[in-house]
């Protein structure tokens, strides 16, 4: 078979533990999944009562238009419908957007450590990829401008950060546009949007209106509670969209999912109190880490990346037999740390009071 090279040591995405998984491996009853940065309230109330009551016929396709969610959507935001991109989750957009943009010869320019799915995909289409190291948990945006040149095709932003949950002000965003050239995609990843409580945080939609080469992502799959649904949707310039559509695929949100998508955005209180719980948590989180002096860094998402100046894997399993499933930092670049998602007010003492345990018996790496 004539695979293409890059592929043959290419890893494919290792998703992390099931719950059912580790009830069967340790013998536990009750785990606590904060791996993920899924929401622990689960979602609304009336995306339950729509499944529940969807009486579409399973042998028809979907809407390939998405005609009403986009509609829904569009009002939401405040932007018109060909503005918007649907996919299988913003990880579908993010391949839609790479197949289209990039090939051999061309660039593409990224934070490192951030959401691994940008690079994956630049692997694939066998682009050159220019990673640029985070500083103090932040993009480098100043050297990521330097970075760029003529073959560079796309630029990767992510905020709020994965995996440390640091934000791109509004005023550096800003600046950093008037750098880019008019004929390098900005994708600016906003999955946890929602979360954000900065007062600083980027104003994307202003910068929409004047830069066509500016793509905005979010996702259902974080505070809405549809991961597994896999909802997610692009916004940008008409002449960006409709560049960009040829590569979706037909009909790649399924009808459920747009029906729960579609009441989703109608209980827009759920996400409010969701959103002031995650702020709360988060406190819990500092509140902890600042008595038993462990560093972290502050997050503007719904998950907190702490330091324990150990070996993050041990770290992982030394909760995980406890029943708690976090993400070890091993896999995200930070080799000492974990990342935790924010649960609710009891998942979370839960958890601190297993890290607790851990710090009592374990002695942290010397420098």
């Amino acid at each position: 078979m004539r695979w293409k090279e890059q592929l043959l040591e290419l890893k494919p995405y290792q998703p992390g533990k099931s719950i059912n998984e580790v009830k069967r491996q340790y013998g536990l009853a009750e785990i606590v999944k904060l791996a993920s940065n899924e929401n622990p309230f689960g979602s609304s109330d009336r995306v339950k009562t729509a499944i529940a009551d969807f009486n579409g016929q399973f042998s028809i396709y979907p809407d390939g238009y998405a005609t009403e969610l986009r509609s829904k959507l569009a009002n939401h935001l405040g932007v018109k419908e060909n503005q918007l991109i649907l996919g299988n989750g913003s990880d579908e957009i993010i391949q839609m957007i790479a197949r289209g943009l990039l090939s051999p010869g061309t660039n593409t320019v990224m934070a490192v450590p951030t959401f691994p799915q940008y690079k994956h995909n630049g692997i694939i289409e066998g682009c050159d990829i220019k990673e640029i190291p985070l500083v103090n948990g932040a993009h480098d945006l100043a050297a990521m401008a330097v970075a760029i040149d003529a073959s560079t095709s796309i630029v990767w932003l992510c905020s709020p950060n994965n995996p440390t949950g640091i934000h791109i002000t509004d005023e550096e965003l800003t600046n950093f546009m008037a750098k880019v050239p008019e004929d390098v995609l900005v994708v600016l990843d906003e999955a946890y949007f929602e979360y954000v409580t900065a007062e600083d945080y980027h104003d994307s939609f202003q910068l929409l209106n004047r830069y066509k080469n500016l793509i905005v992502l979010r996702t259902f799959s974080k505070i809405y509670g549809l991961a597994s649904f896999r909802v997610g949707y692009g916004i940008a310039n008409e002449e960006t969209i409709a560049a960009l559509e040829p590569v979706r695929e037909p009909f790649n949100v399924n009808s459920l999912a747009q029906a729960a998508a579609i009441a989703a955005l109608d209980d827009q209180e759920f996400i409010e109190k969701c959103k002031m719980a995650n702020s709360a948590g988060l406190q819990q989180f500092y509140q902890f880490c600042d008595q038993a002096g462990l560093e972290y860094y502050p997050s503007q998402g719904n998950f907190i990346l702490i330091d324990f100046n150990a070996d993050g894997q041990d770290v992982f399993q030394f909760l995980l037999e406890r029943g708690y499933i976090v993400r070890s930092g091993k896999a995200l670049g930070f080799p000492s740390c974990v990342r935790i998602t924010v649960g609710s007010m009891e998942q979370n003492t839960g958890v601190i009071e297993a890290i607790k345990e851990y710090l009592r018996v374990h002695t942290p790496i010397s420098n």
